[in-house]
């Protein structure tokens, strides 16, 4: 989630752990526990893919984190013990608890997008990634800003901690929830297709749990298609070109591999003409939305009838109706008005568009 999101968790968490025994203070400090895993984005790993896979990663670690919590409670307690004369209501338990919520909640929630998190950093098992909620989300920031007005101008702190998070756990289940439904309704369309094992990502829209978008890997081409909580007719698919005999040539890069790993097999690789030079492009197919993908990055260069690889940089999107295509999918959401996936999508990469 963004930082300001992760900041307000870790406010929301901390008053609820020792809201009673600090008042103000602990939501300041769970405010500022929250957001340092966050601190990774400061860090040049080399180029532009490392700096996209690296982050959140050793400092997402549900082992490093741990670690840090149970350092940090040991260091404040008996800091706080020495500073007291040795009288303190807050036992060592209630800081292991305090510092451990604050930060290992900030991983966990993350895991809940689509990008992915790498919680058993430093095992090399590919991101963790639930993809039920969109990595900026109103409704589950809001009740957690509100608990932290409330803390901070109120002074009262326990209650409206408790209840910002218990509201914000509930928006997540209702996500879960939300998801199993679209995959309920996506899969008799794949099985008629034979799909029902394709490799498939179902997640929200952006801003919203109500408009979910469907990504299907089926072997030379992907196929799309957005499914509304609200729909009362059957999903349907469109298709696209994936460009895989790409593929080859952009895993036999060390930036290439590292995508692959990092976005598994939802990735699309393309030729542009970069400064007089053929360059291999990929994109990940999972952020973003069609027509709109941020991330897309540089992996090698045509030199004759080879590939050099070169640093990878990512590319910037080309100007497009941001606005339009938001208020577009609003509409959708509501079942309000159809919308075609292809109308945003290069032509080139169409194959077989439905009809809006």
């Amino acid at each position: 989630m963004d930082s300001v999101t992760q900041m307000l968790l870790g406010s929301a968490v901390g008053g609820t752990v020792l809201g009673r025994q600090l008042g103000r203070k602990a939501v300041i400090g769970g405010a500022l526990l929250g957001t340092l895993p966050d601190l990774d984005v400061m860090i040049d790993f080399g180029d532009a893919v490392a700096d996209y896979t690296y982050h959140r990663g050793f400092s997402h670690s549900l082992f490093v984190l741990a670690g840090l919590a149970g350092l940090l409670s040991v260091l404040t307690a008996r800091l706080t013990r020495w500073r007291a004369g040795g009288v303190t209501s807050i036992t060592l338990g209630h800081w292991w608890l305090f510092f451990t919520l604050c930060l290992l909640t900030h991983p966990l929630l993350d895991a809940f997008t689509t990008y992915g998190t790498q919680l058993w950093w430093p095992l090399t098992t590919p991101p963790v990634s639930w993809a039920s909620i969109f990595i900026i989300d109103p409704l589950y920031t809001l009740p957690l800003l509100v608990a932290a007005l409330v803390s901070l101008v109120g002074g009262r702190v326990l209650t409206p901690s408790r209840i910002g998070l218990a509201l914000s756990c509930a928006y997540l289940a209702f996500g879960l929830v939300a998801k199993t439904i679209i995959d309920d309704r996506l899969a008799p369309v794949l099985a008629e297709r034979g799909l029902e094992d394709a490799p498939r990502l179902v997640q929200p829209t952006p801003f919203n749990t109500l408009l979910w978008r469907a990504t299907v890997i089926d072997g030379e081409v992907y196929h799309e298609t957005l499914v509304s909580l609200l729909d009362d007719t059957a999903p349907r698919l469109e298709t696209f070109r994936r460009g895989t005999e790409l593929e080859e040539a952009a895993l036999a890069t060390v930036d290439g591999a590292r995508l692959s790993w990092f976005a598994g097999p939802f990735l699309r690789y393309d030729r542009r003409e970069l400064s007089g030079d053929t360059t291999l492009i990929a994109t990940d197919l999972r952020l973003g939305f069609p027509g709109f993908h941020p991330f897309t990055f540089t992996l090698a260069k045509r030199e004759g009838s080879d590939w050099q690889p070169v640093a990878s940089r990512q590319l910037e999107e080309a100007s497009r109706d941001t606005r339009q295509a938001l208020d577009h999918l609003a509409r959708r959401a509501l079942n309000q008005a159809p919308l075609c996936l292809g109308d945003y999508v290069a032509k080139s990469l169409a194959i077989e568009t439905r009809s809006c």
